[in-house]
């Protein structure tokens, strides 16, 4: 009797703990690993030896439904510290797995692991995940496909197949050399050779024709192309030769469709879009292209990368002559008028199925100036490269983020940030100027490792001005742990007497990174309803190793459910 007892006890206790289990991964668990280790890719005639996960380029992709735990074990065989970014998932109460370096997680070292756990909460769509640690992104990177829950159908037409294409950057020497160098010297980083499509530069490129990405389509169909700019350094248009496409989502969030016949995506944003084949198969071959959108006074690789949408021919016994390739036209490289109208375009589905929750009541209000600077050259035995002896920087509101050597979350969660990092970030520029006019005689920057910190449920306006000094530029700005409200934006200075009232507080495009526009403003809010440490940075990879990144601290709620728990015992130590 009491070994029944015993034996019922046990199974109640199991039972309960497997719909704990359930109950708090609604959905299945994903399984993954990723072994980061040198391959061999040959592109433009020369070969190299890249950082690669699993020997793939791209790396490959993570795959799972809203609802889903997904699992990675990171192993780190190569010579450099690692770490990986899971892009724009929420990361609710798993900061530990967010990813960039020094600020959730001390790197992965040489021959050590660690396992990225998260619950992917609230969101389906196309994100990806990168490494998060210097410029070893260039090559570390691929798709995340979250599903809707099973059952539940897209809000659009259904799509006959789904197809990722990510844009990525291509340079012939070692990335890590490039920016190592460049750090020391004061000056710009060498640009990029090529760009890529699903890691191939295509035919516009010397010896790089049979290195083309070709998207094969029968006439008739609706496809899904989940779009993803990985590139380092550059904004990009894309489009087909022929051809319109529907927006439907942007950085995971579903939104109210648009057709364009180009797209402009900034690094580190997504875009889905549905394109419908011709009807009849329309004997020629398109070319799907992308090139920079570049606004600033730097040089860059202006240079197209190309792939070819190919119909499937119905008649395959046929011999089919060779059809003509006809090429897209894409905006001029410095159109700021397309990228504004585009930007303008975008706003959230807002429907009672996918409600637009802008957060109407604001707590805090913050004005960030974001944009480049200059330094004095310290090293007196080295003549500097920045313009006139000087170091290139960049900033918000005029601090240049330096980047602890250990982990921000670590000391916020053991109260141990003396030394690591202080909590006096500026609400808005120290001193004010003419910020999209002639910049001011003094162009230097202050260095720190400050921070913002919020009370947990905090909501949050702020406006982000772009600067003029060394030039204005569009700055892609993103935000870890967060989607935010874009709700205006503008040329010039932000006028907080008049510019507010014209802000969309209805149906805003909801995203995780921005493009503040060149010689102009957006204004963004956000709920500050998750607990951590939230990096928020430039992402021109250059633009955040000379500086332009901040983070947020979000304290802990009151209730269990809005505290963050402690680390994992596997968490890479510094």
């Amino acid at each position: 009797m009491i070994s029944q007892n015993l034996c019922f006890f046990v199974m109640t206790i199991l039972s309960l703990s497997f719909q704990l289990a359930l109950s708090k991964h609604s959905g299945t668990t994903r399984q993954y690993k990723f072994d980061i280790k040198m391959k061999s890719v040959t592109r433009l005639c020369q070969t190299k030896s890249i950082v690669a996960v699993n020997g793939q380029f791209p790396g490959p992709t993570i795959t799972a439904r809203e609802g889903d735990r997904v699992v990675v074990k990171v192993v780190n065989h190569v010579q450099y510290n690692v770490s990986i970014h899971w892009h724009g998932v929420r990361q609710l109460r798993s900061g530990w797995a967010d990813g960039p370096a020094y600020i959730t997680q001390c790197p992965i070292q040489t021959g050590q692991s660690y396992v990225y756990n998260f619950t992917i909460i609230g969101q389906r769509g196309t994100l990806f995940w990168h490494a998060h640690i210097s410029w070893l992104r260039v090559t570390l990177y691929g798709p995340i496909i979250i599903l809707p829950k099973r059952g539940v159908l897209y809000p659009f037409p259904q799509p006959y197949k789904e197809i990722p294409i990510i844009f990525g950057e291509w340079w012939k020497a070692d990335t890590e050399t490039i920016i190592n160098q460049a750090l020391q010297t004061g000056g710009a980083p060498n640009i990029s050779d090529a760009y890529t499509i699903n890691g191939l530069p295509g035919p516009s490129y010397n010896c790089s024709a049979k290195d083309t990405f070709k998207l094969k389509v029968k006439p008739g169909k609706t496809y899904l192309l989940r779009l993803i700019n990985a590139a380092l350094n550059d904004e990009l248009f894309f489009s087909i030769a022929n051809h319109n496409m529907t927006i439907v989502e942007a950085d995971a969030v579903y939104t109210k469709p648009f057709n364009t016949n180009t797209i402009l995506i900034t690094p580190g944003q997504t875009t889905n879009v549905l394109l419908k084949t011709k009807n009849h198969h329309p004997n020629a071959t398109f070319l799907m292209d992308a090139r920079p959108y570049a606004t600033g006074p730097a040089t860059f690789d202006n240079t197209t990368t190309a792939s070819i949408l190919e119909y499937h021919h119905p008649n395959k016994t046929k011999k089919v002559t060779k059809l003509p390739l006809l090429k897209p036209s894409l905006p001029n490289f410095n159109d700021t008028t397309f990228a504004a109208k585009f930007s303008q375009k975008l706003r959230s589905l807002a429907n009672s199925k996918f409600p637009a929750r802008v957060p109407l009541k604001v707590d805090r209000r913050f004005f960030f100036t974001v944009g480049l600077g200059l330094n004095p050259c310290m090293n007196i035995n080295q003549t500097c490269q920045g313009p006139n002896n000087t170091v290139l920087a960049a900033a918000v509101n005029n601090v240049s983020f330096i980047m602890p050597n250990t982990a921000m979350l670590q000391a916020h969660f053991f109260n141990q940030s003396k030394g690591v990092y202080t909590t006096d970030f500026p609400t808005n520029p120290p001193f004010k100027f003419n910020y999209t006019g002639n910049p001011p005689n003094n162009s230097k920057v202050v260095s720190g490792t400050k921070v913002v910190v919020l009370p947990f449920n905090t909501s949050v306006e702020l406006v982000m001005q772009d600067t003029s000094i060394i030039g204005a530029e569009s700055h892609p700005l993103h935000l870890h742990g967060f989607n935010f409200f874009i709700l205006g934006q503008g040329f010039g200075n932000f006028n907080p007497n008049k510019d507010p009232a014209k802000f969309n507080l209805v149906d805003p495009v909801e995203r995780n990174t921005v493009g503040v526009p060149s010689g102009g403003w957006v204004a963004i809010r956000f709920l500050a309803d998750n607990p951590g440490v939230w990096f928020m940075h430039c992402h021109l990879e250059v633009h955040t190793s000379w500086g332009l990144k901040m983070a947020w601290i979000v304290m802990d709620g009151k209730l269990k459910n809005q505290k963050l728990p402690p680390p994992p015992k596997d968490l890479p130590k510094c």
